[in-house]
């Protein structure tokens, strides 16, 4: 499984989170996250110019998987499309349950995937 979380606007308790399997299934999810505090989750309706693009590749000793998740799709998120200069917060993972679990974040983690202060940053140029 991978796994990408986009928090575009900091000053709101909402994010964006994509996973895809390698099987190629798709979960767009919008999360509430005050603090910690879940409040659940929200499944994001995409059709049109919000439908995500996804390809996943199987062999016998990895897989690959690419998306594309169009700006369309984050609204109404707060600095959506970004500007030049904007900064999101966002993290990437990699999960892999083969022989027990085997994790990979882009961003090093305190307790869970959803730990949102300690996304990374990415700046829009």
């Amino acid at each position: 499984m991978v796994e990408i979380f986009f928090w575009p606007d900091e000053s709101a308790p909402l994010y964006f989170e994509y996973e895809l399997s390698p099987h190629n299934y798709e979960l767009p999810i919008l999360v509430p996250n005050d603090k910690g505090t879940f409040f659940g989750w929200l499944p994001w309706h995409y059709e049109g110019e919000r439908k995500t693009r996804h390809a996943t590749q199987i062999t016998s000793k990895s897989w690959t998987a690419e998306f594309f998740i169009p700006y369309a799709l984050l609204k109404p998120l707060a600095n959506v499309p970004p500007a030049k200069g904007i900064k999101w917060r966002c993290n990437f993972y990699r999960i892999d349950y083969d022989q027990g679990s085997s994790e990979w974040s882009w961003r090093p983690i305190r307790t869970n995937f959803h730990d949102i202060e300690s996304f990374g940053t990415i700046v829009f140029n």
